[in-house]
């Protein structure tokens, strides 16, 4: 553990802090949209058009069902593109300030 101490001010006020979370927060910010949207549409449409979720497709599987049980799928894939981001290209901008950390603003 090094003696020196962070300069945290200075680490917040780097532009590569900054576009790091500028970044982060606008792809973050679109996965919520998309999946708020997504989830909201399972209780619209089964308010707004019944018949259409009443369609039978296998047995007594109609899409309704279907819809809700892709709303699962959409959130693992939603998880998956976000590990997937954020292992390629915010773990590689952060990795940068880390290893820069103890030169920012001395």
């Amino acid at each position: 553990m090094s003696s020196r101490r962070m300069n945290w001010i200075a680490i917040e006020a780097d532009p590569r802090f900054q576009l790091l979370r500028r970044k982060k927060s606008r792809f973050l910010l679109g996965l919520m949209l998309f999946s708020v949207v997504y989830y909201f549409l399972l209780p619209i449409g089964a308010g707004y058009y019944p018949n259409l979720f009443k369609i039978k497709v296998w047995g007594v599987v109609n899409v309704g069902i279907l819809f809700a049980l892709s709303e699962f799928i959409v959130a693992w894939g939603i998880a998956w593109v976000y590990a997937h981001r954020a292992n390629t290209e915010f773990d590689a901008m952060a990795e940068t300030i880390v290893n820069n950390a103890h030169g920012i603003g001395a």
